[in-house]
């Protein structure tokens, strides 16, 4: 697939996004993950390959998902978006993380993060990737001690509940701009008892 693309600094992230999209410098030492694959920054790899990347393993159909509806208009969270390197240091895997927000019948918006694409390229399927990244990103998101945003997902609620503590049940009273599986739409916070019963989950518009 494409060019290698050879690793940079491990140690090159300045930002995580905490708060409502704000940003601030944090150590990215995330101990518990493998040997393989290398993780890095998205930011350090070609965005035609990302592209790339997300066609083979989704379709290039993909932009017609309701995710992308969800997060239309705005900017990847470039500190908690990462790429996966494989053993040649070939682009295997990218996440990429969103500013969205839940709106509640009162108007009031509630800002989250949107978790996904989590992409790999599918001969690297089942290896292990998607995983690294997805602990990547969460250890960015908690760097610094303070309680991040709460996150949420379209996505396979056995995988991502029994990995990474995403969950369904809260999130039965949103709406999405677009076709979605209820039972697939889930989040994951510290406390999930403040999140509103009720919302329509759309483009963080602060």
């Amino acid at each position: 697939m494409g060019r290698p693309f050879r690793a940079q600094s491990r140690n090159s992230i300045d930002s995580a996004a905490r708060g409502p999209y704000s940003r601030g410098a944090f150590p990215y030492v995330p101990s518990f993950l493998p040997a393989m694959p290398t993780i890095i920054p998205l930011d350090q790899v070609d965005p035609a390959m990302v592209e790339e990347l997300l066609d083979r393993a989704f379709g290039t159909d993909r932009h017609g998902r309701t995710a992308y509806s969800v997060r239309e208009g705005t900017e990847a969270l470039g500190a908690l978006s990462f790429a996966a390197l494989d053993d040649d240091d070939m682009l295997a895997g990218s996440i990429q993380c969103w500013p969205v927000a839940l709106t509640d019948p009162s108007g009031r918006a509630h800002p989250m993060i949107m978790v996904g694409p989590v992409a790999v390229v599918p001969e690297l399927q089942n290896a292990g990737y998607g995983k690294a990244l997805m602990l990547a990103s969460i250890a960015a998101l908690q760097a610094g001690g303070a309680v991040p945003l709460p996150q949420v997902l379209i996505g396979d609620a056995d995988y991502y509940g029994r990995f990474f503590g995403f969950v369904a049940q809260p999130t039965q009273g949103w709406t999405l701009p677009g076709p979605y599986d209820p039972a697939r739409l889930l989040v994951r916070a510290e406390n999930l008892s403040v999140l509103p019963q009720m919302g329509a989950l759309g483009p963080w518009r602060g």
